[in-house]
């Protein structure tokens, strides 16, 4: 196994107009969850990967696990919850440019989890554990089971990948920087955007927010900036990676697991760091060329096409 991931993943429902949901009577949907959808990406780019979660006994979370196994993604540690329902997400899109997200996940399945769900001799197969800041932010379980796995991963000697992915609207600002930093102190690689080193650091360049990721603990950050690529930093090198030149912008959520399924893909597959970056940016980049958090993920064949053919945004060059 390459990579195990916990989290929660939701049925995302999207109006099929855009406007206030309020004027809307026809919805389409589908899967969301940061951590399922890296989960996805990896899959579809061909390594194997387990997602671990909790989902509501419902019909909700029967089309959740349906949907995450029929693409591969490993979900034997899956458990469902009778007492518990599965996490709704709604997606407002009220003009081609500007996107409202609502999440319905207060006391979901996938918000109490805890230690007991995680099975050591399952993660210890795995080379890489991926992580996000919301899965701590569900609930105080949820915070220890991320330590637990972490832990595992440590004495397993597995590689941490920790993207903040910040929710303030999950949990008080106090709080979520002081876990945050606590977790990054204790994971391998960071992926924050340029929101993350605000709210942690006051930092608003690339170079200082690396800096004091890596003073904090991380070994390799890589710091996210969107359409312009990404700055990584670590103590062999650092350096910016362009991003392709994306015009056709339809729907940017997701574009960061995007990112990170195709930034650890190359880490797997033992690129070059600033490869590993490249191929990050870029799957991002089809991501938002797609209605839909998975929907736009490559399968590998893809991705080597659109990397060879597209011209890069030189803001960096």
């Amino acid at each position: 196994m390459d990579v195990v991931t916990l989290g929660e993943s939701m049925v995302l429902f999207t109006p099929e107009t855009n406007g206030y949901m309020r004027h809307a009577d026809k919805y389409s949907s589908g899967i969301a969850g940061a951590e399922s959808n890296l989960a996805i990406g990896l899959s579809r780019l061909g390594h194997q990967v387990s997602w671990i979660s909790r989902l509501g006994d419902d019909e909700f979370g029967r089309k959740v696990l349906t949907f995450i196994r029929g693409e591969g993604v490993d979900t034997s540690h899956v458990h469902f919850d009778d007492a518990s329902p599965t996490g709704l997400y709604f997606k407002e899109k009220l003009t081609e440019e500007e996107t409202h997200v609502y999440y319905y996940r207060k006391n979901s399945a996938a918000s109490n989890m805890t230690v007991s769900d995680l099975n050591e001799e399952h993660i210890s197969k795995a080379k890489y554990l991926y992580l996000t800041g919301i899965t701590p932010a569900l609930s105080e379980s949820c915070y220890e089971t991320v330590k637990h796995a972490i832990a595992i991963a440590r004495k397993h000697q597995l590689t941490i990948v920790f993207d903040p992915n910040l929710r303030l609207k999950l949990w008080s600002e106090e709080r979520a920087r002081n876990i945050l930093l606590e977790l990054v102190s204790l994971v391998d690689i960071v992926l924050p955007g340029i929101d993350e080193g605000k709210f942690l650091f006051h930092e608003a360049t690339p170079e200082k927010i690396a800096e004091n990721f890596y003073n904090q603990g991380a070994k390799l950050t890589v710091v996210k900036l969107g359409a312009e690529g990404a700055y990584y930093y670590s103590a062999q090198e650092a350096g910016y990676v362009a991003g392709p030149l994306v015009k056709d912008v339809v729907d940017p959520v997701g574009a960061g697991d995007g990112f990170a399924a195709g930034l650890i893909s190359g880490l797997l597959e033992k690129t070059s760091v600033k490869e590993a970056v490249k191929r990050g940016a870029y799957t991002g980049a089809l991501v938002v060329k797609v209605k839909g958090d998975v929907e736009g993920l490559p399968e590998k064949e893809r991705l080597k096409n659109f990397m060879n053919e597209t011209n890069t945004n030189d803001v960096y060059r």
